[in-house]
């Protein structure tokens, strides 16, 4: 860049200015400042020829600023700004004539695949690495310990119980719900506010969720800390306090959240089948029904746990930890724990139903459902309804993200992409021990109500019939549960999840190969089977909010039942 001047020539009666500007000093604060200084000063010397000492000396402050701005860009350009920076390992070239002006620039660069001076190259890995097999070991007093290692610095752990809503009394309905929220407070050995300390110090997340057949607590932390997490864990599910004053609080927590729960159609529309369509055990509800929570308090808690919290009852799972490491350190806390009798299963009979409820809500939201028979123990059908359901898929008519949303599926290529009045029409399956739900939960305008009931068993029909699905969709269905699991147990957390109830359900954890074998061997004859044997039980039914529009129970019941 060549350097371009700008001369400015200030005649006065006592004396002679000459100022040289470059170009480069309009790009800095200073040259601005410098040439409102030179313009306003030069104003005053035209136009008062007589003007005060003070006005002289103002006229030269711009070629003072300049020429000092102007030494200190060249000394930078010619010593370097190694002080503004880290030296580079490159070496560098002054740059030639212009150097002070372009700045040096390398002369060499290191190949990419050298290493730079005192870097130490480690091992390479194998093209291929075994996956870590999970092994489990059991104690004498039943509990059974179960983990899986990984090459992941965190590390997470779970302890896993027997014991849901399914296993609450009249007396007790809503303990589970409590149990969640009442999970890592006071303990007979830590208060809560140390508990959270220690969480809090090792940068770890705990959490605790209640489902109808297990009680979930999870620790995820760094790997180092498995001894802590291992012992926090433990004190909280053995140990805890049950204060009056923790359970009150949370007890005025769960009635906000029951307020609220309202706002999760899905959620209340999935508990509504559970309570229509079964008696006995499943029936119960999961989310504490709001006259239970005044019968609630901390003895009903203490004696809900003291009676499902038994050592056969028990995984201690985890992902990312060593076995033996493991082991050894959960025997010492958990071998005391008696050796109780394991109770027999609480017993659900699947007889379908209808739950209508009219609601002050703009849309309709309905879900046609039918038992999925012997549930995660009839493995073989459990895994064809899932393909089953990545086949029908669905989800809402306004998807946003990339690739995989199941676009493709049959719901949407032929009712999402057709009727502008269904604002979410998927299909889902809820599979417990012995039993499971599938079908179709959809929400729609008000008028379009019986229109999108129909559209519904037509679907689950049509999936019923041989040589309605192809075999591209099932390759495509195949693909999409493959990839589900595999993504998920990416996931530390989902991985200990899987442990645990894998060797709670089955006493073992089964490898994802038998699983994506099992998926591969699905055939079109397995579907349309597997289909028919589910929509030939009874028909369960639940809507929410504006459900003027919503058919008979008997009416669609017929549509499956007819012959």
């Amino acid at each position: 860049m060549l350097l371009a001047t700008l001369c400015y020539f200030k005649f006065t009666y006592g004396g002679f200015c000459f100022a040289i500007w470059s170009y480069w000093f309009l790009f800095s604060p200073v040259a601005c400042l410098n040439l409102c200084i030179l313009h306003t000063s030069w104003f005053h010397v035209q136009a008062f020829p007589f003007s005060t000492f003070t006005f002289r000396v103002l006229a030269m402050l711009p070629d003072v600023l300049a020429t000092a701005q102007f030494v200190s860009f060249f000394c930078l350009q010619q010593h370097g700004s190694s002080r503004f920076a880290s030296t580079s390992v490159v070496k560098q070239s002054s740059g030639g004539l212009f150097g002070w002006l372009l700045g040096s620039k390398p002369t060499q660069f290191p190949a990419l695949d050298v290493p730079l001076p005192g870097v130490t190259i480690p091992p390479p890995l194998p093209d291929f690495v075994e996956p870590a097999k999970a092994k489990v070991t059991t104690l004498p007093n039943g509990i059974k310990i179960a983990s899986e290692t990984s090459t992941s610095p965190a590390a997470t752990v779970g302890l896993y119980i027997d014991c849901g809503s399914m296993y609450e009394t009249p007396g007790s309905s809503g303990a589970s719900h409590l149990l969640e929220r009442m999970s890592f407070k006071s303990t007979t050995n830590r208060s809560h506010l140390r508990l959270v300390r220690e969480v809090e110090s090792i940068g770890g997340n705990v959490s605790a969720i209640a489902t109808r057949e297990q009680m979930c607590y999870t620790y995820d932390a760094f790997r180092a800390y498995v001894p802590d997490m291992v012992e926090v864990l433990i004190d909280s599910v053995r140990n805890p306090a049950f204060l009056d004053w923790e359970v009150k609080e949370q007890l005025e927590e769960m009635k906000a959240e029951i307020a609220e729960f309202s706002a999760n159609p899905q959620g209340l529309l999935l508990e509504a089948l559970h309570s229509a369509g079964y008696t006995g055990a499943l029936a119960k509800p999961l989310v504490a029904p709001e006259p239970a929570i005044h019968k609630l308090d901390s003895g009903v808690l203490k004696e809900f746990v003291a009676e499902n919290y038994t050592a056969p009852r028990m995984v201690l799972a985890a992902s990312g930890v060593e076995h033996d490491v493991l082991v050894s350190i959960a025997e010492p806390l958990l071998s005391d724990l008696p050796a109780v009798k394991r109770p027999e299963e609480p017993k659900s009979v699947y007889v379908g139903g209808d739950y209508r409820c009219q609601a002050d809500c703009q849309n309709t939201h309905f879900a046609l459902a039918f038992e999925v028979p012997g549930g995660w123990y009839e493995e073989k059908t459990a895994i064809t309804v899932t393909v089953l359901q990545k086949l029908m898929g669905g989800g809402d008519w306004f998807c946003t993200g990339g690739v995989g949303k199941g676009l493709y599926s049959r719901l949407s290529l032929r009712i999402l992409s057709h009727y502008h009045q269904i604002e979410s029409f998927s299909a889902f399956n809820h599979i417990h021990n012995y039993s499971g739900l599938f079908g179709i939960l959809a929400t729609t305008s008000p008028d379009f109500a019986s229109k999108a009931v129909d559209l519904a068993a037509g679907e689950l029909l049509e999936v019923a019939t041989p040589g309605n699905v192809t075999q591209g969709q099932l390759d495509r269905a195949k693909r999409a549960a493959k990839c589900k699991v595999l993504m998920d147990l990416e996931s530390r957390a989902v991985a200990c999840e899987d442990i645990g109830r894998q060797v709670m359900t089955y006493g073992e954890r089964e490898p994802i190969e038998k699983f994506l074998k099992d998926v591969e061997a699905i055939t079109l004859n397995d579907i349309s089977s597997t289909a028919k044997n589910i929509i030939s039980t009874p028909l369960t039914m639940a809507s929410w909010g504006d459900v003027t529009n919503i058919p008979t129970y008997e009416s669609v019941s017929r549509k499956f039942h007819s012959k």
